[in-house]
């Protein structure tokens, strides 16, 4: 794209805070706009494929309405032996949510998109965590769910708070996709978008 891109507004579509935190990181001026979509899973759908077409679909909404603006939008699923385990929502739904991963491994699958309809660009990437959970007691389990409320986090794991105290290891190339939005991906995306970062 020929026009540097520092000229195009920048919009994270969603209404995450966690996200709206990592993205400031990056010291670009940005709005927030909600991208109202659906997140009904397809039928058989897997962990993977639904947070990459979730991220587009994000993405593509709030471009929509803003074609001129460079849109990113992302996803997360937490992938239990290849099925798909969404924001708990409520208390009840975040202890059967922990009862069923700990000692064991989960994926985080958290896809990012960036997409200009101006310009016609659109890409996506995916990054994805294993993350091994301690075997955790009931007594933890409410403890954690006490202190924290991560009824808006997939698989309950709150792992930038106490969440971390669940967790045996996590393996990764990206520090901050466990948290919602893989800032590595995300520049990689914005650069091919004509975004100068640090350039």
């Amino acid at each position: 794209m020929s026009q540097t891109s520092n000229a195009r507004p920048l919009i994270l579509g969603s209404t995450s805070v966690y996200r709206r935190e990592l993205l400031q990181r990056l010291r670009q001026p940005f709005d927030v706009v909600s991208p109202l979509v659906d997140e009904t899973p397809l039928p058989g759908e897997a962990p993977q494929d639904l947070a990459v077409r979730l991220a587009l679909a994000k993405a593509h909404a709030v471009a929509d309405k803003h074609p001129q603006a460079l849109v990113i939008g992302s996803d997360q699923v937490a992938d239990l032996d290849g099925k798909p385990l969404g924001k708990p929502g409520n208390h009840a739904n975040a202890v059967l949510q922990l009862q069923r991963m700990r000692g064991r491994t989960v994926v985080f699958q958290t896809a990012v998109a960036v997409v200009c309809h101006e310009t016609g660009f659109a890409d996506q990437a995916l990054a994805q965590v294993k993350v091994k959970f301690r075997n955790l007691s009931d007594v933890a389990i409410e403890n954690y769910l006490r202190a924290e409320t991560p009824y808006d986090c997939a698989g309950s794991a709150k792992s930038e708070g106490l969440g971390i105290a669940l967790l045996e290891s996590i393996d990764n190339q990206d520090p901050t996709a466990l948290v919602g939005l893989p800032l590595i991906h995300t520049c990689r995306l914005l650069r091919s978008a004509g975004l100068a970062l640090l350039d």
